[in-house]
């Protein structure tokens, strides 16, 4: 890939004050549904001008600013990733990083060289520990935590972020009474959930400096670009992170080159007072993670049934009357609602709920108003029509089945192999007509679209798989859908110029399971290929991505 001129910048570039800058892109393959076939795209300052073939690309070349020539270069739509958690992310990329660690001395040894490493850390952070295949489950206890710590403050997040380790210097920081071992979700020698795990991550956040928040959201976001996503949606919250996190992370977004990012926050609501403080904190929507319940991988997700390898049914935070009241109040107010459910009881209560709100406010403006429902893993025939009737949109995380799911995966562990076969069923909700919005959930599971769209079509349970085409378009339309934009995520004139350039193979049209509908793989149906994404493959490799008509990455090496 090669430029004629300058890297891309933004309207009225130098040399044509007053009006916008126009680029040609040419000799690449151009993903658009305009044209099937195209090799060629023109983008007029911060939208997309034209989309066709490279032979009509020539009227084009003497009228732009530049010509970026794409040597075989694949033009993509810029991935939505909808469903983040920016600081968490830049911490856990700049901090200690437990993934891969495979028993409690493993952790404990990545702990002592990290305090070594951190002397003037006030207090340690380190995220994304899994005991789940650990010898026996067991986790390091609080004196090994401590020794391991040399007696700091330590605070490490399991990789669902449902749960954490703390050290003992660490629960004698939390203020009030009663003390944190007195709060529900305290257990000795487990980890901590629930209200004594918020007590404690609000210390450990609350350690944070403004500048250390900053750079950990700007690192967060420069490493989304390099994957190609130019948008984000930031799910935050009082349980989550504080009002300071979300009104700074929008306003670096808005400050600087990078991917946009759209806000929520997860507060439970009854009146328009509550709505009103939504907007002023810049969010779309009081939604993201407000909690219906917890997670599979920390036993507080809600079931109907006990746990396989638990006595109990987790915990439900919201009820049916709960939720009905927040979405009442939120269609009213004219923005969006949301939760947290992973649970088939949680699920229940979320589903139940909505439909209340629609029987008090009307059904057609609660479809209208998109509200979504975040992860939405434990689904049944039942659910799935509901989401169905009332327009909900699934905000999905593909690469959670990728990493526990399977005969003998974490979800088969907690929940029995038949129960775990029913998680995430892609293409019932597909068929059902019920909107998908991919994400990561980051850092529970890392910034990676193409990966994403391989554990969608590669489910590890086949009938639940959906093709690559599907999921593509519910990794960059659909983000786009879920906050009730329906004129982006896609190549075509008018739609916004966020894009991204891949180095990549063979294009095709892939159906990695019998059971989907195959007619699109005939080249007469002119359908756009995609890379191949089939398991070992190599993932495509960013080159560029473009927001706006701003180029906010580019690959070291072109």
């Amino acid at each position: 890939m090669s430029d004629s001129t300058a890297p891309l910048e933004g309207p009225g570039g130098p040399g044509h004050p007053g009006r916008p800058r126009t680029v040609l892109l040419r000799g690449g393959e151009v993903h658009s549904p305009a044209d099937p076939f195209a090799t060629a795209m023109v983008v007029e300052g911060g939208g997309i001008a034209w989309v066709g073939s490279e032979g009509a690309a020539d009227s084009f070349a003497d009228g732009v600013d530049e010509v970026v020539h794409l040597d075989g270069a694949l033009v993509t739509p810029a991935f939505t990733d909808s469903h983040v958690h920016a600081t968490a992310t830049g911490l856990a990329l700049t901090g200690l990083d437990l993934a891969g660690v495979r028993s409690p001395a493993e952790l404990l040894e990545r702990v002592r060289e990290h305090a070594r490493s951190r002397p003037g850390d006030r207090i340690l952070l380190g995220h994304g520990w899994d005991a789940s295949a650990w010898p026996g489950q067991r986790l390091p206890s609080r004196a090994e935590l401590d020794e391991a710590a040399d007696r700091r403050p330590l605070y490490l997040t399991r990789v669902d972020v449902h749960s954490a380790l703390a050290t003992t210097a660490l629960l004698d920081l939390v203020p009030g009474a009663p003390g944190v071992t007195e709060l529900p979700g305290y257990t000795p020698g487990a980890a901590l959930t629930g209200d004594a795990h918020h007590a404690v991550r609000a210390v450990a956040h609350a350690s944070i400096t403004p500048a250390q928040r900053t750079e950990a959201q700007r690192a967060a976001l420069r490493h989304a670009a390099s994957r190609g996503i130019g948008t984000l949606h930031e799910c935050a919250g009082p349980e989550i992170s504080g009002e300071d996190d979300l009104t700074g992370l929008l306003e670096l977004a808005a400050a600087e080159p990078g991917p946009r990012v759209f806000g929520y926050w997860a507060e439970h609501i009854t009146s328009p007072g509550g709505a009103r403080r939504v907007r002023e904190l810049g969010a779309l929507g009081a939604a993201g993670d407000l909690f219906a319940d917890g997670s599979l991988g920390s036993h507080t997700a809600h079931l109907h049934e006990p746990y396989a390898d638990a006595g109990h049914r987790g915990t439900g935070h919201l009820d049916a009357d709960a939720v009905a009241a927040h979405v009442a109040a939120c269609t009213e107010a004219g923005i969006q609602a949301g939760f947290h459910a992973i649970g088939d009881a949680a699920l229940t209560a979320v589903t139940e709920g909505v439909r209340a709100a629609a029987e008090r406010v009307g059904l057609e403006r609660v479809r209208a108003a998109r509200h979504r429902v975040e992860h939405a893993e434990m689904l049944t025939g039942a659910t799935v029509a509901a989401f169905a009737e009332l327009a909900l949109t699934a905000s999905v995380q593909p690469a959670f089945d990728a990493a526990w799911g399977g005969e003998d995966g974490m979800y088969a562990r907690r929940l029995g192999r038949e129960r775990a076969r029913t998680l995430n069923p892609y293409a019932a909700l597909l068929r059902a007509g019920v909107p998908l919005a991919l994400g990561s959930d980051s850092p529970v599971t890392p910034l990676d679209p193409w990966g994403t769209l391989r554990a969608a079509a590669f489910h590890r349970t086949p009938e639940h798989r959906i093709s690559v085409r599907a999921a593509f378009t519910a990794h960059t339309r659909g983000g786009w859908r879920a906050i009730g934009r329906d004129d982006a995520g896609v190549l075509v004139p008018g739609a916004p110029a966020d894009y991204a350039l891949w180095r990549t193979g063979d294009l095709v049209v892939q159906v990695p399971d019998g059971r989907i509908a195959a007619w699109s793989t005939d080249p007469r149906s002119g359908t756009p290929g995609l890379p191949d994404l089939g398991p070992g493959r190599p993932l495509p490799v960013c080159l560029r991505t473009v927001v706006g008509g701003r180029t906010v990455y580019e690959h070291p090496n072109g």
